[in-house]
């Protein structure tokens, strides 16, 4: 049996009073605080738009492990899982010979209402010498600046604090905007830290922008993001010869 969850004693003597003392009142509350749901088991519900309360941080997720993309992505699904109009703008995706044309994140972001993505460059990684078109990595990147800031301007002028159409272009304003290898852009001199930084001052306060990629410290936004996690790579079976696989890396 576990001494203590979160602070709140779990003995025996304390689980099996039947008293309504205070002590035991406060003992019943804290369950419940302890207990989403109050122990019901979470069934799916209908997707209906909604808008968020408390929206509006700025989340960075940088470093040299597999998961940034992953990570983010999965926290747009969840919110689109609550209604919330969700966009994501990816700067660039390269990657092994082995990765494929279509990513399984796109068809799953086409099929789930109130998410949506553009791929904003082509696969290939700038300074990589895999083949791909540098010049085109460049100009891209730019066209990819640009668009983001439509999408700001375009929040800016929207009433986040009310439902979107799940089905509505970015164009009529999201809850949450993902800027997807944002920073890794930055890292390969695409656009500068000053051009990430201007995105910032052009959020509107209740959007939630999420910005992800690269494997250098943004420390340029240690003091604008409100969340910095650092995706560390303690081992990847790329390093015994592992290449991308279907359904995992795309």
């Amino acid at each position: 049996m576990y001494d203590r969850v979160d602070g709140w004693d779990m003995s025996e003597d304390r689980t099996s009073e039947t008293t309504d003392s205070p002590e035991s009142v406060a003992s019943s509350e804290t369950v419940v605080e302890n207990t989403p749901g109050q122990g019901r088991t979470p069934e799916a519900e209908r997707i209906e738009p909604a808008a968020p309360a408390e929206f509006g941080l700025v989340q960075v997720w940088w470093g040299d492990g597999k998961g940034k993309t992953t990570a983010t992505l999965g926290m747009g699904m969840r919110a689109a899982g609550h209604g919330y109009r969700v966009h994501v703008l990816q700067f660039m995706k390269g990657g092994a010979s082995s990765v494929e044309a279509v990513r399984g994140e796109y068809n799953a972001i086409d099929a789930l209402p109130g998410m949506s993505y553009e791929n904003l460059g082509h696969y290939g990684w700038h300074g990589m010498a895999d083949g791909s078109d540098e010049a085109q990595h460049e100009a891209e990147a730019q066209a990819g600046l640009e668009r983001a800031r439509e999408v700001l301007t375009a929040a800016s002028e929207a009433d986040l604090g009310a439902p979107l159409d799940l089905d509505g272009d970015p164009e009529d304003g999201v809850h949450m905007l993902v800027l997807d290898e944002v920073l890794y852009a930055v890292e390969r001199d695409l656009f500068s830290a000053d051009d990430v930084r201007d995105l910032l001052d052009a959020k509107p306060a209740d959007l939630e922008l999420v910005l992800s990629g690269g494997h250098d410290e943004p420390t340029y936004l240690e003091e604008r993001a409100d969340l910095i996690t650092n995706v560390r790579k303690e081992k990847h079976p790329i390093e015994t010869g592992q290449r991308a696989r279907r359904g995992t890396e795309f």
